[in-house]
């Protein structure tokens, strides 16, 4: 038996029935990491000798019978953007290339009451900026289906790990695309809840701030079905972020699919996605077609419009928003992804342009949530292209590709990504299922139906 391949659902069953140990689950997740992060960077702490005593602890408490929690002796990695008490969390940034936390981030946290062990850190770029992960900390993570290309960015060491069968899961956070493109590149699942449904506390890019509404974080996982496991976990308000709210969270597994209306689509305007990725859309919409749903191509008339609304927010303030978190850091050099934080600072905008610019970002969103009246769900691209060459993201054309998950980070919507299959060079192909606000059961319920017709991650294997 391969625990290395087990979902979650599966691990725990083997743990509570004894099957196997939580420290034999923990030491042959540990081998994988020996065996495969040479090649890959994407573990870059590591906690080996720790996560197995609390193993050990774990398998005794089971033999006493004491209570034990969901996530009871299973292994995960984390995002280095998130704080874990006494282990270095760098957020892939040079002044804070020693920082040990006294405390865990509060998914973090969550996570561990839950019973989970941590194995070590998973690798970002700086400050989680950038679409693919390097930093002058730890260097360049790879993609293991073929180590010349991007994990993606930013948790592309969490999905690098994850795919590679180091992990069983992560959790990652998503600005512009930063959970969804990773799981895309790497052929895993991920999803980026509504905002405000998991706190950010302890995250580099915090829950403060005109910007805060772009940040989501979420898990990364094997399956479909772990992820919906996991965000019950992660998911309510802390009393810290003051953003996060206390909103049912509704069961994936109570969804008809017959009964959704799902649109799709494969271009914003002029960007036209891979004919392999259209190809693979169509394919998805289909099957759900099949089922009895409604399935239409459709996509919201403002989508042209998303790119250049979320990078005049972005740099709204003249980057001043970036050069105080490295500033706040102590780092005095950064890596060639943030150099724009410097170079562009009359970019900031008045206060009359500034108060435009949320008007439209406002009139942007309520002309999307008018689109979702006549659709449940919707169909589109991760990205225009599947995982490119390392250093690749700036360039033409993947740069506008990456308007397809901009939209919902503006927006705020849920939105999951499985893999659906793979490009004829054998690169993965994920599909991005979004909903309306607070909707994750819906994202889930149709992620996790595409899962069981196109295979998902199991049937997506990586090469290394």
């Amino acid at each position: 038996m391969n625990m290395c391949a087990c979902s979650i659902a599966e691990l725990a069953r083997l743990i509570r029935t004894k099957s196997v140990s939580c420290k034999e689950i923990v030491q042959a997740h540990l081998n994988r990491i020996e065996q495969v992060n040479p090649r890959l960077n994407a573990v870059v702490q590591l906690r080996a000798q720790a996560a197995l005593l609390e193993a050990e602890q774990a398998d005794i408490a089971l033999a006493h019978g004491q209570s034990i929690g969901p996530l009871h002796g299973i292994p995960m990695t984390i995002k280095d953007s998130f704080d874990c008490r006494d282990l270095i969390s760098s957020a892939g940034t040079l002044g804070r290339a020693k920082f040990v936390p006294t405390e865990d981030a509060i998914v973090v946290a969550r996570l561990r009451k839950a019973g989970a062990i941590l194995l070590g850190k998973s690798n970002t770029p700086e400050l989680t900026i950038a679409y693919e992960t390097d930093n002058l900390v730890y260097g360049r993570t790879a993609n293991p289906h073929n180590t010349w290309l991007s994990a993606g960015g930013s948790s592309g060491g969490a999905a690098a790990i994850i795919a590679a069968g180091g992990a069983s899961f992560d959790i990652g956070s998503d600005t512009g695309g930063s959970i969804r493109l990773p799981a895309h590149f790497c052929g895993i699942a991920g999803l980026k809840p509504t905002q405000g449904r998991v706190p950010r506390t302890g995250h580099i890019i915090s829950a403060l701030g005109f910007l805060q509404a772009l940040t989501h974080v979420g898990p990364l996982a094997r399956t479909v079905d772990d992820l919906a496991l996991l965000l019950p976990i992660i998911a309510g308000p802390d009393g810290c972020d003051p953003h996060t709210v206390d909103i049912t969270l509704p069961v994936p597994s109570k969804v008809e699919i017959s009964t959704l209306r799902i649109a799709f689509y494969s271009a914003i305007g002029e960007v036209q996605a891979h004919p392999e990725i259209t190809e693979k859309i169509e394919q998805a919409a289909i099957a759900l077609e099949e089922t009895g749903a409604r399935v239409a191509p459709a996509a919201p008339a403002c989508l042209p419009n998303a790119y250049e609304l979320y990078y005049q927010l972005f740099h709204a303030d003249g980057n001043a928003w970036v050069r105080e978190l490295l500033t706040t850091a102590g780092t005095d050099r950064n890596h060639p992804f943030l150099d724009w934080a410097h170079q562009t600072r009359s970019t900031a905008k008045s206060g009359r342009a500034f108060a435009a610019l949320l008007a439209r970002w406002d009139h942007f969103r309520a002309e999307m949530l008018a689109f979702m009246r006549q659709h449940d769900v919707i169909l589109c691209p991760v990205h225009s292209h599947p995982a490119f060459v390392h250093g690749s993201s700036k360039k033409p054309p993947y740069r506008a590709g990456f308007a397809f998950t901009i939209v919902y980070n503006l927006t705020g919507w849920p939105a999951a990504v499985v893999c659906i299959g793979k490009t004829t060079e054998g690169e993965p192909i994920g599909i991005q299922i979004v909903a309306a606000p607070w909707r994750e059961d819906l994202v889930l319920a149709a992620a996790g139906y595409l899962e069981s017709v196109f295979g998902g991650w199991r049937a997506n294997k990586p090469a290394i």
